[in-house]
């Protein structure tokens, strides 16, 4: 009997498979640091533990991409090991801070199914569930990837694509209990700009650019303990090159979108993403980010802002897609996200 676990291929799913992925994992403060170490982060409720009690918090959370990345790793043995492309994102909400000493672990429910013209490979949706220690919600999210087939005479299965919402209604997100930002330190957290100075259809430059390194990417891989051999195995791609892990495009570019957003402190909801182009070692990465609406929120000095966050490898900032509609091919990353700012 073969002891090893070659991964699922797109043949072995279904929808309504409901699969609990392996191996819950404890927070410590080295998440955090190095999450820190890997990309640029900055953002004051992350960094200092003074900084979130005056802003109503016990301590700083782990970044909530961070807490995303953990969650994401634990779905990959069994969602995307076989996987040509991570595709993209929708209705991700953040429900609880995670904190050091809390233990993440993630089951997912397939919702969807479609294989491709070309009978090697096929689409499949998932919603995944991240829960702490307690059963808790923390974050639940919906992503759609790209899966080979291993037997290429399975026939085909029934066609189903779930309608998901394209916007997370403002009121549904989840502020964090006791968040107050009345009185806000905006010396201490790098930037004067509040919500109020922020416009719809407002569009930032965030002038840095960071080149990715092979190592720097295999590392922030495992930290994650994500597995996709893609990432990892220079065989598994036609060209011998590893892709560089999504997740890695995502948190860098939020890093370089502090220059210009260093109050936008909390995501609270993922409302859309495409990875538009493959991003291998050697890419330099740089960012730009669109106001596309703004929100009041219950939470004392609390305001939301919803923001399309955009990776390139170059090109002129503000270019997203060409007159044909498709993604310009220096466009890395489209990702459509809540954030919480200070009035």
């Amino acid at each position: 009997m073969a002891k090893t676990n070659p991964g699922r291929f797109f043949e072995d799913y279904a929808v309504g498979d409901v699969i609990k992925h392996a191996v819950p994992r404890s927070i410590s403060g080295g998440e955090r640091a190095l999450y820190h170490a890997l990309y640029p982060a900055r953002h004051a409720l992350y960094s200092s533990d003074e900084f979130a009690r005056a802003s109503g918090l016990p301590k700083a959370p782990l970044d909530d991409l961070a807490a995303f990345h953990v969650v994401f790793g634990k779905t990959v043995p069994d969602v995307s090991l076989n996987a040509v492309a991570n595709l993209g994102y929708a209705e991700g909400r953040w429900h609880l801070p995670v904190y050091e000493g809390d233990t993440l672990r993630a089951e997912s429910e397939v919702i969807g199914i479609k294989q491709n013209s070309n009978g090697k490979s096929g689409v499949v949706y998932v919603r995944t569930r991240g829960l702490n220690q307690r059963g808790d919600l923390v974050m639940d999210y919906v992503r759609w990837v790209m899966v080979r087939k291993g037997n290429l005479d399975a026939p085909a299965p029934d066609t189903v694509i779930p309608e998901l919402t394209k916007v997370i209604p403002a009121d549904q997100l989840v502020i964090p209990e006791g968040l107050d930002f009345s009185t806000y330190d905006f010396a201490l957290a790098g930037e004067p700009h509040r919500w109020g100075d922020y416009e719809i259809g407002e569009t930032i430059d965030h002038v840095d650019g960071v080149t990715i390194e092979e190592a720097e990417h295999m590392l922030a891989t495992r930290l994650w303990q994500n597995t996709a051999k893609v990432h990892f195995d220079a065989t598994a791609r036609p060209d011998g090159s590893r892709l560089i892990y999504g997740g890695h495009v995502i948190s860098m570019a939020r890093a370089l979108s502090f220059n210009g957003l260093a109050n936008a402190q909390m995501i609270l909801g993922l409302n859309g993403g495409a990875h538009a182009n493959p991003c291998l070692a050697g890419t330099t990465l740089r960012a730009w980010s669109e106001v596309l609406d703004k929100a009041e929120t219950s939470a004392p000095g609390v305001g939301a802002v919803r923001l399309r966050l955009v990776a390139t490898s170059g090109g002129a900032p503000f270019a997203l897609k060409g007159e044909d509609g498709k993604y310009l091919p220096e466009v890395l990353l489209d990702l459509d996200y809540w954030a919480l700012m200070p009035l």
